[in-house]
């Protein structure tokens, strides 16, 4: 298979010593190393391997978001008026002022609150 060329353990490049005595230090390889097939996927080049959070830990957190999220709706629709303290009413509704009589209409003094 592949003419007899050796083909070492697939090792993403990412989880190599750093500050190892590399002879390529961008890459993390040294002079005559064998290049895996999957050079292309393993290399320091490609997507990085992310390993900062497990996925338990991702969807607690987001659930967390979400709660406070949520939360912080329902208190603010709790405590957020709906409507002006003090409903008032115009003579006429104010049709003239509004734009004419296709315009919606204000609350008119003889309707009811």
């Amino acid at each position: 298979m592949n003419g007899g060329y050796v083909n070492p353990p697939a090792e993403k490049r990412q989880f190599r010593d750093p500050y190892g005595d590399w002879w390529d230090k961008q890459e993390r390889r040294n002079y005559g190393e064998p290049l895996h097939e999957d050079n292309d996927i393993l290399g320091m080049f490609s997507l990085e391997e992310y390993t900062h959070f497990t996925p338990g830990k991702g969807f607690f957190l987001l659930g967390c978001f979400i709660t406070t999220v949520l939360g912080l709706c329902g208190v603010v629709s709790v405590y957020y008026p709906d409507k002006p303290s003090a409903l008032r009413a115009f003579p006429g509704g104010l049709e003239a002022e509004l734009g004419g009589p296709n315009a919606l209409p204000a609350r008119r003094d003889d309707e009811e609150i």
